[in-house]
């Protein structure tokens, strides 16, 4: 038997594809997130290619997609991706695990420059399945009252924790038209509410890349060069996000430690909505801004 004939496996290889990095596309995303860092004249938003994982589904996903839901995403940036090169990406499983009444799988995507080889960004996402023939009765595996009764259920601990500077906040409304712009063009749970309620749930779910796409925004805010270079996230999304719901993205210094001749700057860093409930808590670090390399 083919290998690649079996389930997702620890080690099977989910698909390679190469891309010219075009400003359109900047510009595109820009637009998509209302992000128009100065640092765009030059390079390409280091989560660019924030969704290439999900290019192959059939390569990695379990057959079960009622309820499936994005659990963990890590990113980790060597290297600024430049407007106008060459870039090719590779996305690997690389962990499988049980927890909690849910199966997860763990893809790791490398985006490397296609003309020296360099690796530019590494994205890990896990995301979790509800075992076979567990549809709920009612027919959504989620909605906000369900979240908000497990939310009381389990208490989260305090977050968070860290005491130093504030990094600056924002709010951005999550409407359809911005759903579409970042999960589209197709037709699916991130873009139609049809299509949302195929799998589980009662109208459109943000795409939880785009959490971590704003998380990424206050960081380079904050950090510019320094997060291209040497930025690191690693963050749980803890809540369902529904469209047209308004998000608010924070961060605050925990400390700073040398690292080499430099200064590496970590964060507690968190999404949350409106009403204060929190759906995306994690860390993430960066260079300092203007220290030696």
């Amino acid at each position: 038997m083919n290998l690649l004939d079996q389930p997702a496996f620890v080690g099977r290889p989910c698909g390679s594809h190469e891309y010219e990095v075009t400003r359109e596309i900047v510009d595109f995303y820009a637009d998509a997130l209302d992000d128009h860092d100065p640092l765009y004249a030059k390079f390409a938003p280091p989560l660019l290619y924030h969704s290439e994982c999900y290019k192959s589904l059939g390569e990695w996903y379990l057959k079960n997609l009622f309820g499936n839901l994005h659990a963990q995403q890590d990113w980790e940036l060597f290297a600024p991706i430049e407007i106008g090169s060459r870039v090719r990406t590779r996305s690997t499983i690389i962990d499988r695990y049980h927890k909690r009444g849910r199966d997860y799988v763990v893809n790791e995507t490398d985006l490397v420059s296609a003309e020296d080889g360099r690796l530019l960004v590494r994205g890990r996402t896990h995301q979790s399945f509800l075992p076979p023939k567990e549809d709920p009765a009612d027919g959504f595996v989620v909605d906000s009252s369900t979240a908000a009764d497990k939310a009381k259920r389990a208490p989260r601990p305090p977050f968070p924790t860290a005491t130093g500077r504030d990094l600056g906040s924002f709010g951005k409304l999550v409407d359809r038209r911005r759903c579409w712009m970042f999960s589209g063009p197709g037709r699916n749970y991130h873009t139609d509410p049809e299509e949302a309620r195929k799998i589980g749930f009662p109208t459109i779910v943000v795409q939880g890349m785009m959490t971590t796409c704003f998380v990424s925004q206050v960081m380079q805010d904050a950090f510019g060069e320094g997060w291209l270079t040497g930025g690191k996230m690693s963050v749980k999304l803890v809540n369902v996000v529904w469209v047209d719901e308004t998000l608010i993205a924070h961060g605050k210094v925990r400390e700073e430690v040398p690292e080499g001749t430099q200064t590496r700057v970590h964060c507690d860093v968190w999404v949350e909505k409106s009403d204060a409930t929190r759906v995306l808590i994690g860390t993430a670090s960066a260079l300092q801004p203007g220290a030696a390399s």
